[in-house]
């Protein structure tokens, strides 16, 4: 009997589906929005292995429904939304995708470093507005990027791709990440308050963990330099938005871009977030390229035929297993 595979979004782009379909029976979820907790569960009832995305809850109410569950595969680098503690306890592989995603997601923070420092969503929202009547001298003055101190908390695989890039703009570069030391870019490591008082431009490359959550508060934002740039492409957990909106109000902090928020997705129109002309915000697009994507489901696919062939997991989430014991 071919094994079953649940997955949680129709119409994945590259060809880890077809590819498991010629291996599997797949139970795709059809509906146009994700589904809840509970539909999820279902899905996955009777199910060897499930493919789903990183905002998909893996806890213990999705495990206990499905009993035969080898393996869970997310098309994505973070797992915060995964009970990592529970699955290793019930036997049951989690992978992720790493390496897959790095230099994309660089390009993306890159980007918000121009956006917001440079004032360009500003002055694009002035322009669709019809408000460009006159060129002025001190029109949407910005801050310059070429030169500027840009600091890394966090210095992996995106951590290392942004300096790579940032080094081209004549940046100069500083990390804070007690498992990385100075490296080919030039990336000088410095602990984390230094990191705050000195960086023109910090971003942030950690995932959420319960020591990451709101690591970026008031008292963070206070002590950066009232000219710098904030950059989150990581989690929204990580940075208090209330704190994050009060400083930008302020004016303690020049400016700020997000591909991430509490709480995805947001569309209120009155989001405080959308609203502040020194913020940048992004609906979380910083794998979103068709090879990337495509490259993350193909990953993900393959995990799960690995797993269900008795091979090791490829990707495992770092410090869990790679074969079932």
């Amino acid at each position: 009997m071919l094994p079953r595979v649940a997955v949680s979004r129709r119409d994945l782009p590259g060809a880890g589906l077809a590819q498991l379909a010629d291996r599997c029976r797949l139970t795709v979820w059809d509906g146009d929005a994700p589904p809840a907790p509970a539909q999820l569960a279902g899905l996955v009832g009777d199910c060897d292995a499930a493919l789903v995305l990183g905002t998909d809850r893996v806890d213990a109410a999705l495990l206990d429904a499905a009993p035969r569950l080898r393996v869970v595969a997310l098309a994505s680098m973070g797992y915060d939304a995964v009970d990592v503690a529970t699955a290793n306890d019930r036997g049951v592989l989690v992978t992720h995708t790493p390496h897959v995603l790095a230099e994309t997601t660089a390009d993306v923070a890159l980007a918000l470093i121009l956006l917001a420092r440079r004032r360009i969503g500003a002055a694009v929202d002035t322009m669709r507005g019809g408000g460009w009547t006159h060129f002025r001298m001190d029109g949407f003055l910005g801050l310059d990027v070429h030169g500027a101190t840009l600091g890394l908390i966090g210095y992996g695989q995106i951590g290392q791709a942004l300096a790579r890039r940032a080094a081209g703009l004549g940046m100069r570069i500083q990390h804070h990440d007690p498992s990385h030391a100075q490296d080919a870019v030039g990336s000088r490591a410095v602990g984390f308050d230094e990191l705050l008082r000195t960086s023109d431009v910090i971003s942030l490359h950690v995932p959420l963990t319960r020591r990451t959550a709101g690591l970026i508060g008031a008292a963070e934002l206070a002590r950066m330099k009232p000219t710098a740039t904030l950059v989150n492409t990581s989690r929204g957990g990580i940075v208090d938005e209330v704190a994050l909106v009060a400083a930008l109000r302020a004016g303690t902090l020049h400016s700020a871009g997000l591909d991430v928020m509490v709480d995805e997705p947001r569309a209120d129109p009155a989001d405080p977030l959308f609203h502040e002309p020194h913020l940048v915000v992004l609906p979380h697009i910083g794998s979103a390229t068709e090879a990337t994507r495509a490259a993350m489901v193909d990953l993900a696919a393959r995990n799960i035929l690995a797993v269900l062939d008795g091979h090791d997991a490829l990707t495992p989430l770092p410090g869990t297993p790679a074969r079932r014991g």
